[in-house]
């Protein structure tokens, strides 16, 4: 405690010096979610990078078609999920507008990746000698009508450059700031999506394949949101990862069963029938283990969920910037 001598020679103890006087004009902590120009410059970036990995993973297809496909939807996806936590802050029209040229970039290739990825799951059915004649006569068939390199490559190159497009719409839509508010609306709005669709996916595939969408987004916007904000994030981000990884194999067998009736040809009916009910079996047990498995990242409800979020971004608030003027 700091002391002053007055003419009494009396003691008296003056007041504890304030931080900022004792360091200088720093200012206090602050965290980059009270930051709202920060927060948006931030966000914006992230959309930017998604982008741009979309782009740079077309420009891979020589290399390795199916990394190529992968890599440029999941882009398109963890586009999406940084729109999402922008939504509230967007124009309505705008909003959708820029929603539909990702949804549409995406599901532009999504035959090719349904033909990258059915061998593989394929694998994942324990099939008898009738059902795996009939998967290997039906893959074999199917290879007719894979997509030509050159279509792959002119799908890709077009949807990186309405995806580069949509950055400029974006920036050029949002106010100034972002308040931290709209951004946990954003990523409460997702999680309660992923959370209601992993209850109806008790009974609908449809449902199910709903929950691993959102659920994917969700893992995105945790990841994005901890980048700027430390380990607290990370451990949600990695609790809805973790289930992210359980709904993988399901969803393609979902994918697998629509397949094989797609490409089925001249199958006969009867070898068709039971290598559908072999996947549907497989799909069922799947799914069951996963919904086990995503419990109790969606345990909580919304609003808990927000407020966990928001008090584990706070744990580790941003570095105080220095002007250049201060010595």
């Amino acid at each position: 405690m700091a002391t002053t001598t007055i003419e009494s020679d009396t003691l008296v103890e003056a007041p504890p010096y304030a931080e900022e006087d004792k360091l200088g004009p720093l200012g206090g902590k602050r965290a980059v979610i009270d930051d709202e120009a920060e927060l948006r410059r931030l966000l914006v970036s992230e959309f930017q990078a998604a982008a741009d990995a979309a782009r740079v993973a077309a420009g891979s297809v020589d290399r390795n078609i199916t990394t190529a496909v992968h890599e440029y939807r999941k882009a398109l996806r963890r586009a999406r999920a940084v729109l999402l936590l922008l939504a509230d802050a967007l124009p309505k029209h705008e909003r959708r507008a820029v929603r539909l040229a990702l949804r549409d970039a995406r599901r532009a290739l999504g035959t090719a990746r349904d033909h990258a990825v059915a061998p593989d799951a394929v694998t994942l059915v324990q099939l008898g000698e009738v059902e795996q004649h009939a998967a290997d006569a039906i893959l074999s068939a199917a290879r007719e009508a894979v997509p030509q390199l050159s279509e792959i490559k002119q799908l890709l190159n077009e949807g990186a450059a309405r995806t580069a497009a949509q950055v400029e719409a974006l920036e050029a839509a949002l106010p100034q700031t972002i308040a931290w508010t709209t951004v946990v609306h954003g990523l409460r709005s997702v999680y309660q999506d992923a959370r209601n669709a992993r209850k109806s996916a008790k009974r609908s595939k449809r449902a199910f394949h709903t929950w691993r969408r959102r659920s994917k987004e969700l893992a995105y916007q945790l990841d994005v949101i901890a980048a700027f904000t430390g380990e607290g994030v990370s451990e949600l981000q990695r609790e809805i990862e973790a289930v992210v990884d359980t709904q993988g194999p399901a969803v393609d067998l979902l994918m697998l069963r629509e397949f094989v009736r797609t490409h089925a040809g001249p199958t006969a009916p009867e070898s068709l029938d039971a290598l559908v009910s072999a996947i549907k079996q497989q799909v069922e047990d799947l799914m069951a283990d996963s919904r086990r498995a995503g419990k109790d990242a969606f345990r909580r409800k919304p609003r808990r969920f927000a407020k966990k979020l928001t008090k584990a971004a706070r744990q580790q608030p941003a570095p105080v910037v220095i002007p250049d003027d201060v010595d």
